[in-house]
Formats: structure tokens, C-alpha cells, sequence
């Protein structure tokens, strides 16, 4: 299924975030965490599947930063996207098929589908209603296939069968309302119960053959998922040298929690979309950061949003200043991601920032033009993506508006960042996996 992934960054925002990454930029390997360790630091053992010089790039990061036996001082802190980061596929795609397919979608209030996302469009709300009658507590997507249809494409390619916009009015640079939506639609159930539902999910996804497809409503969707090895083999690495490792993903936090503990990351260190309870259970409203209130639903943990949430939950930067870019001493060494959702909390990273090619044009026209020498770029470890033949349009319609607009990737001067040319792929062939 093809998931939309919007792309970052309006001129006027970077110019703010870039300001940050400029002064600090030179300094930063000096003042984080770098000093003589009293113990000889862990190493990585996975090599299959790094590019290059990228494994000894990051042992090398190891080595300087990790504590590594010397107990004293901040611990540098590690942050990873999730989703085709640390495991290859989807965990909030997963975990809505299998609500699908098991019919654990709660009834909208009042039956209006309009009362579970401020964003979705009144085509999209009518579409749902028509498809999946308010007849009972739960939707029975486990039969009613057209019901499963409606919801699937409304959350999976932003429109609804009918090819109308589902979703409108959002800022596009802190708010995906696809990903939300899953979220929102936990209404209705603890979060202990949504952990039930993730763990079924990836029960299933981990014993299911690479390559094997799933029947949700009377579609055909991926039934998969796997970690990826060589992130399991770093995040361990990581903890090991000293490194607070988080995993800051754009699926719902529970969810995420279910995931992180197959790579030892637990819920402390997991940040996802969070909504807000009452009485014990979800609602259709989100937690907010910075200057967004809960309940306000405006901001996830999506591009500029994972900055926020970051910096709030990490760092303890608190109302506005959560949203901007901070001091070095107050920023993550190594950031690891995928998609242009990630590109703003890869930025902030003061040593490395690791990215896996997805072919994403405004992370990969930054990471390729690797202005300040701390971009790795590597194929995906499963099924790698072959060459893109042409160019990354960086120079035009590299990067999204806040409006959903296209406009050129432009550097933190505002300067505008030439075409770049595909250099890091592979051969399309799985590698381990477990």
C-alpha cells in the first residue's frame, strides 16, 4: 500500500532552524560528552549490510562519545525514527490491519465521523458513514468489507475510495493526520488493551513469511515486518557504550512501546503519538508540545513535531522554546531515520545522522549534499531500493510548504541546494533477518 509521506520545511522555518545549526555546528563534537574513557568501548559485530565506511564511521562516534565505564557526567543521547528504521515495514500500518481484520475499530460518537479528526473533510466523513453504519459499539470491518475499504483508504492514501481528499487544512510540517488518525481511532480502549492489539499484530507480522500479503477488506496489503539486525546490533552497541537511546516514532506511543522492546528500548525511552484519556481510556484527542495544547490535535510527532517532542520529553525544554532548535549541549549526538518525517530532529544531531535510502527527496537532497560531513547515507538492510534514475529535484520541488505547497530545499543560509544524484543504493535482495 502506498503511504503518503509529506516532506518538510518552509524557507522561513528553516531560516529559524537553521540559525541554531550554523553557530553551534562547528563546536558541538567538543563540547558533548567527548573525554578519556576509562574502558575500552563495545563494537559493533553485524557487518553485513553497512555501506562504505559507515560501520566504522559510527564505531568511531562510539568511541569518542559512549562513556564506556566512566559513570560520571550527562550521558549522550541516541534517537531513532522507527518505522523502516529499526524494523523494515510498517508497526502502525500492522497494527491497523489487524484492527481491521478483527473488527477492534470503535464506533464514531454520535455516529459522525467527523468527531474523530478536526482535519477530515466532510467528503470523507460521509463517505465513512455510508460505508459503515452505526449499528453497534465496534464497526464489524471483519465482514463488512466495504466498511474496511473506506477506513483503509481514508488512512492509507489520504482520500477515500472515491479519490476525494480525506483530510484538509493542516500544517504540513507538524502534522501528518493519516498516522493520527490511527491513534485517534483507539477511542475507546485503555491503553493496555492497544498494547494487546500491537502485540497481536506483531505476532503475526514476525512469523509471516518476508514477502507475504494480507486480505484486509477486499484488498491485498504487506503482512510483514522484520528488525533490522544491524539497528538491533547499534541500539545494543549504543546502551552498552553509555547512550540514552530513544525511539521516537510517528506511530501511536503504545504501539511503539510494544515494538522497542525487541531492540531493549523500554516505554521510558519511547515517544510516539500520545492521546489523551479519560476515565481510563483513549480519546479521539492527542497530547500536545510547545505552544500546542492537548486536545488541540494540531501537532504529532512529525517532522518539526519530533523536535518538539524531543526536546520536551529528552531535554526538559518547555512551552515555546520546545518547538526551536537548541544548543548543542542540549541536542542528540546520533539521530537514525528514513523519510522526510524525520528530517528536522536528523538535523539537530551534532555527530552523525544516519539515514536509510527511501528515495525521500528532501532528506536524501540534504543527506547527499552532506554540507557539514556528518550525513551516512545506506540502502535499506531488506529489500534495498534499486538506483533512482533521475536526479532528486532538491533545486524545485524538493521539500513541502507548510501549506502542502512545493518549493526548492534550501540550506540554513537560505541558499538553494543543486539537484543530487542517487550514489547509495542497492541490489533489491533480503538480507538476514529475524
Amino acid at each position: 500500500m502506498n503511504l503518503k509521506r509529506r516532506a518538510a520545511a518552509a524557507t522561513a522555518v528553516l531560516a529559524v532552524a537553521g540559525a541554531g545549526l550554523v553557530t553551534v555546528q562547528a563546536t558541538a563534537e567538543a563540547t558533548q560528552h567527548s573525554r578519556p574513557k576509562a574502558a575500552k568501548c563495545p563494537t559493533l559485530t553485524v557487518s553485513e549490510g553497512w555501506y562504505g565506511d559507515n560501520k566504522a564511521r559510527l564505531q568511531h562516534m562510539v568511541d569518542r562519545y559512549g562513556r564506556c565505564g566512566d559513570g560520571h557526567g550527562a550521558k549522550p543521547v541516541a534517537t531513532f525514527d522507527w518505522d523502516n528504521t529499526v524494523i523494515k515495514n510498517d508497526i502502525g500500518d500492522a497494527t491497523m490491519f489487524w484492527l481491521l481484520r478483527n473488527g477492534k475499530i470503535r464506533t464514531p460518537e454520535r455516529g459522525d465521523w467527523r468527531t474523530t479528526s478536526r482535519y477530515l473533510t466532510g467528503s470523507a466523513a460521509k463517505a465513512l458513514a455510508k460505508a459503515c453504519p452505526a449499528t453497534g459499539t465496534t464497526l464489524p470491518t471483519h465482514r463488512n468489507t466495504a466498511c474496511a475499504d473506506e477506513i483503509l483508504s481514508v488512512y492509507g492514501e489520504g482520500a477515500t475510495t472515491a479519490g476525494k481528499a480525506a483530510f484538509d487544512g493542516f500544517d504540513h510540517r507538524r502534522m501528518e493526520p493519516q498516522y493520527a488518525w490511527l491513534a485517534q481511532l483507539t477511542r475507546g480502549w485503555s491503553t493496555r488493551q492497544v498494547k494487546h492489539f500491537a502485540a497481536a499484530a506483531r505476532k503475526e507480522n514476525l512469523a509471516a513469511p518476508i514477502g507475504t500479503e494480507q486480505r484486509v477488506g477486499t484488498g491485498k496489503v504487506t503482512g510483514w515486518v522484520r528488525y533490522y539486525d544491524q539497528q538491533r546490533d547499534l541500539i545494543r552497541t549504543l546502551k552498552k557504550a553509555g547512550f540514552d537511546v530513544y525511539v521516537v516514532s510517528a506511530s501511536p506511543e503504545p504501539i511503539a512501546e510494544v515494538w522497542g522492546k525487541g531492540v531493549g528500548v523500554d516505554a521510558e525511552h519511547t515517544i510516539g503519538i500520545r492521546n489523551v484519556t479519560a476515565h481510563g481510556k483513549h480519546t479521539a484527542h492527542l497530547k500536545g508540545c510547545g505552544t500546542v495544547r492537548d486536545g488541540d490535535d494540531s501537532m504529532i510527532t512529525y517532522i518539526d513535531g519530533k523536535r518538539c517532542w524531543i526536546n520536551k520529553e529528552i531535554f526538559g525544554v518547555r512551552g515555546a522554546a520546545a518547538e526551536k532548535v537548541q544548543p548543542a549541549a542540549r541536542r542528540q549526538v546520533f539521530a537514525a531515520g528514513d523519510s522526510d518525517t524525520d528530517i528536522s530532529f536528523l538535523r539537530d544531531a551534532t555527530a552523525l545522522r544516519l539515514v536509510l535510502n527511501r528515495n525521500k527527496n528532501e532528506l536524501m537532497c540534504r543527506a547527499y549534499e552532506n554540507g557539514d560531513g556528518r550525513w551516512l547515507v545506506n540502502p535499506m538492510f531488506i529489500e534495498p531500493k534499486g538506483k533512482k534514475t533521475d536526479p532528486y529535484p532538491c533545486a524545485s520541488t524538493g521539500y513541502t510548504e507548510r501549506d502542502g505547497g512545493a518549493g526548492p530545499v534550501r540550506r540554513a543560509d537560505g541558499s538553494v541546494i543543486p539537484d543530487q544524484r542517487d550514489t547509495v543504493y542497492g541490489a533489491s535482495t533480503a538480507s538476514s533477518a529475524r
